[in-house]
This record gives structure tokens, sequence and C-alpha cells, in this order.
């Protein structure tokens, strides 16, 4: 057996875009059916989302009759969460508020095993189909992905130095709380966020590395891919649930 290939990494490399959806219900029910859209691939937060690790690792097996890719966001680039979801089996992670190269750095060492980074030894995980891929400690990295959140400003000044890091695959720009610290909180649309983010995803791009974002309004997904942006994530499970049910209560009430 071999490791699974990890065709969204594979995917942004090549310069494709990957059109994705957030997932933060914390449920392997609508996982599955979600990963049946015909999403490229779906981000499973753990981060702003009352989703643990029993979960997400539920949620992986929902979506394994599909193509479309799993990527976890852990709550903080931290060492331990982010070897644990290794070990269930995740291949690519979307890590949180990386504001400098050494943080940038760190986030990477966590998926690599000695000598290259401190990712910890299991024989049999889930990552490793239990023991049956053969030689899979040699042969994961080239199938990791990962991606950092640049949601701050001092994320933002330290761009193109967290780009350069070997071994970072992409750079998402988190447009809630990068407004939020530019002094426009809640204003993810004002104009000159969307310049700023605008000219960030075309630094990330210039730097060789893949832009993505967040964008669940049409008119700004698409001016973000125009702009470069190589991962969309086009809108959100529990934005849809939201205003779709609140759309069908409106029509009824009226």
């Amino acid at each position: 057996m071999e490791v699974p290939a990890n065709h969204f990494k594979r995917a942004i490399k090549a310069g494709q875009r990957q059109i994705g959806f957030w997932s933060s219900l914390a449920s392997h029910v609508s996982v599955e059916i979600l990963a049946g859209s015909g999403f490229d691939w779906l981000l499973l937060d753990t981060e702003h989302s009352p989703n643990e690790l029993p979960q997400v690792y539920s949620q992986l097996q929902a979506m394994m009759e599909n193509n479309t890719h799993p990527i976890i966001r852990p709550p903080w680039n931290d060492m331990v969460m982010i070897k644990r979801f290794l070990d269930a089996g995740v291949q690519t992670l979307l890590v949180p508020t990386v504001q400098t190269r050494e943080e940038a750095e760190n986030a990477v060492a966590y998926t690599r095993y000695p000598p290259r980074g401190v990712r910890g030894y299991a024989s049999a995980s889930r990552s490793s189909r239990f023991g049956r891929v053969d030689d899979y400690h040699t042969k994961c990295e080239a199938e990791i992905c990962v991606l950092v959140q640049i949601e701050t400003k001092l994320g933002l000044d330290n761009l193109d130095a967290i780009a350069a890091v070997e071994g970072v695959d992409g750079v998402f720009v988190g447009p809630g709380d990068l407004s939020a610290g530019l002094g426009y909180l809640g204003q993810t649309s004002h104009p000159d966020v969307r310049k700023i983010i605008e000219d960030a995803i075309k630094r990330i791009a210039d730097t060789g590395k893949a832009p993505g974002i967040l964008a669940p309004v049409e008119e700004e997904a698409r001016a973000y891919m125009d702009a470069g942006c190589l991962f969309t994530a086009v809108g959100s499970d529990s934005g849809l649930l939201a205003r779709g049910s609140e759309k069908i209560a409106a029509a009824f009430r009226e």
C-alpha cells in the first residue's frame, strides 16, 4: 500500500484553481453531504468551531468515497495538535495566525519527522493505514501540504519572509481578523481592505507560493481569483444553513 496522493497539493503547485467550501458544523453527516457536492476541497475547522479530534476523525472517514480534499484548520500553531491531526490521516493543514518567519518554520517542522522536523513517531496510526503503508515515515512528507494563514498586520508586514520558508506550500489571507487588525472590524468588504487583500494575493503569487482566501460573496471571490488566488473558499455550511433557512421562513411569513 502506498501513501495516498495529495491531489490538492499537486494542483496548487501546478497553478490550478481549487474551489473550496468551509465546514464549521462539526458533523460527519453534513461533511459527507458537502464532500459529494463537487468542491475541490473542504475546510474542516477546529479554530472557530466546536469541532474536536474524534469528530474530525469521523469527518475524514465520511469524505473517503469522494474526490473532495479535506483541509484541517487546527485551533493554533501547536505541535501536539498538529501531530494528532497528522496521525489521524490529515495531509493538508491550514495553520492560523502565522505572523513571523519563525512561526512559519515551526509550522513546517511540526509536520516533518526528525531530522527535518519534530513530528512524533507512531508506527500504526490511521495516517499509515495502521502500518499497512510501506515505509510511510520516509514517504509521507511529499504528500503533506502546509498552508499558513496571514491575518494580522504583523503577519502582513512579514508576508514575504513567511512565504519564503521551505515547506510552506500556500499562504491564506484571513479577511476577518486581518480587517479587524487594520482598523476595519467587521468590514471585510471595505474598499481599503479589499485593496490590501488583492495586493497581498499578488505578493504571495510573486513569491511562487499559492494564495488562498475565504470569500463567501461571489463578486469578491471572483475578484480575488482574478487577482491570482488559487484556492478560494466560496461559502460555508453555517452561512448556507442560516441564510437559506431565513429566506424560506421569510417567504412564508410574507
